[in-house]
């Protein structure tokens, strides 16, 4: 049985599991007590900035902040209509064919029953075991069962918690971050409060007790769950330098626990599976370091196919509930996923629970539209592969990093998968009682048979490398039809 090392060499000889190559569709719970206020992302740390919306909403909806602080909204979080079951279920039939539960956020609060935090979802809150519960639910569906870890940013991105208004009726009245009885869980983290307090926090801090906590919380959430997928917030820990393209990379010792992390959670599953099932996701953009585990795209694209499998994370919406935020389409959903499928991508979509657990009328909503789409086209999607071109025309998903822009698609505008012996085009801007004119198909591809899923087989003519495909008057869905074009000697 062999095992992987922590070192860069040995991890990244690593393959990646079968389930994760076919399964293109993920649905993560990010959820939490930053969910209690609905009040959007980021409320743990915004709360304790004066001037900012939700230190604003917190003042005038629970009171000051040295008063009634952020352990005081977790212990709010009652999660009492929480029905996994029933959610795994919607979620399985929109297309999802894994799923991802959040076992801590930024705001150091554990999901679980955890010996080395008493801020957990048992002793505070729910008193309820949501990881578990989520882990139970995936695995009676069969679904691959991943955790999310945002711990190892929260010892910079809380320093905000020590501090004090600036200015009116509170000035100079210091947070509840400083009540020492609450030291364990606010951090001992005064020597990041000198740092200027902006939009973006330094994202990993250089302390070194903290470092071995992240670890053992790492160590104690393997043991515990033995997740097929996890996903750190940030690069391989604890390198802060990960977006920067243009700077020169260094693999130094800043990497140990990360690399300690990754290779114990690998081992594991040998040691359960006899192989590696385990997958890892961190962002870091450069090979030597993403080959270690799976590349993480925050709300962002590749632009081109990638020879190794990828995952983007986005969310229907912010990434904890807000009751004033609007929320992507169908459209938009099923768009971004086609996309990132042609590429060898596949989509963790979160999808937004308010603080008892359920999700909201228009979540039901892009969940059945979903579901309309996958019922149609999920041959398509699920264990498909990318095939020799991702596309044709020259209209771009242009994703920004967190910024993601809907395409206007016309009717030239195509995405490719394959499997086995069919080619699967996606008629990105198709309308009804069109030709459908695909450039990719050269002589030697003789086809077959095409057949418009949901339809049936349609009539076409393949001449000089083109195939041209007359479309019905009505198409079998209001999103992105596909074409499934059999070869002949494949």
């Amino acid at each position: 049985m062999h095992l992987f090392e922590p070192t860069f060499e040995s991890l990244s000889t690593h393959d990646y599991p079968a389930w994760f190559r076919d399964a293109k569709l993920g649905i993560w719970s990010h959820w939490g007590p930053q969910s209690v206020p609905m009040c959007g992302d980021w409320y743990a740390r915004n709360m304790y900035i004066q001037g900012t919306p939700q230190y604003l909403y917190h003042l005038r909806h629970y009171g000051h902040p040295s008063q009634f602080g952020y352990k005081d909204i977790c212990s709010l979080w009652k999660a009492e209509q929480f029905d996994p079951d029933s959610l795994m279920d919607r979620y399985v039939k929109a297309g999802a064919r894994y799923f991802v539960a959040q076992a801590m956020h930024h705001d150091h609060f554990f999901n679980y029953d955890s010996a080395l935090n008493r801020m957990n979802s048992l002793q505070i809150g729910p008193k309820k075991d949501i990881v578990g519960l989520w882990k139970k639910a995936a695995e009676k569906r069969g679904l691959p069962f991943g955790v999310s870890e945002h711990l190892g940013a929260s010892f910079s991105w809380w320093r905000v918690n020590k501090g004090c208004d600036a200015t009116g009726p509170y000035q100079g009245i210091p947070y509840d971050g400083t009540d020492p009885a609450w030291q364990d869980f606010y951090y001992d983290n005064y020597e990041h409060t000198g740092e200027h307090i902006g939009e973006f926090p330094p994202w990993y801090t250089p302390n070194q007790k903290f470092h071995q906590y992240w670890k053992d919380c790492m160590t104690e959430l393997i043991d515990k769950y033995s997740p097929d997928l996890l996903y750190t917030d940030g690069a391989l820990p604890f390198n802060d330098q990960w977006l920067e393209d243009d700077l020169p990379y260094v693999l130094d010792d800043r990497y140990r626990e990360g690399l300690e992390v990754v290779a114990y959670l690998y081992n594991r599953s040998i040691k359960i599976h006899g192989e590696n099932h385990a997958v890892y996701t961190q962002k870091c953009r450069y090979e030597d370091v993403y080959r270690v585990g799976v590349l993480d795209m925050e709300r962002s694209l590749l632009k081109k196919a990638s020879k190794y499998p990828w995952q983007t994370d986005t969310c229907i919406g912010g990434w904890f509930y807000d009751a004033k935020a609007s929320y992507k389409t169908p459209k938009e959903i099923i768009d971004m996923l086609v996309d990132v499928v042609a590429k060898n991508g596949c989509v963790l979509l979160n999808i937004l629970q308010r603080p008892d657990g359920t999700i909201d009328k228009e979540t039901e909503f892009i969940l059945d539209e979903m579901a309309k789409w996958y019922e149609i086209n999920g041959e398509a999607i699920y264990a498909s592969q990318p095939w020799k071109t991702v596309g044709e025309g020259d209209t771009v998903l242009d994703f920004k990093d967190y910024h993601e822009d809907a395409a206007a698609w016309k009717n030239d505008d195509i995405r490719y998968v394959c499997r086995d012996h069919i080619v699967y085009a996606f008629l990105m801007g198709a309308k009804g009682d069109t030709t459908a004119i695909l450039r990719n198909f050269n002589e030697g591809e003789n086809v077959s048979s095409v057949r418009l899923l949901g339809v049936g087989e349609l009539t076409f003519n393949h001449c000089f490398g083109v195939l041209t495909v007359p479309l019905p008057e009505i198409l079998p869905t209001k999103y992105i039809p596909c074409l499934a074009i059999t070869l002949k000697d494949a």
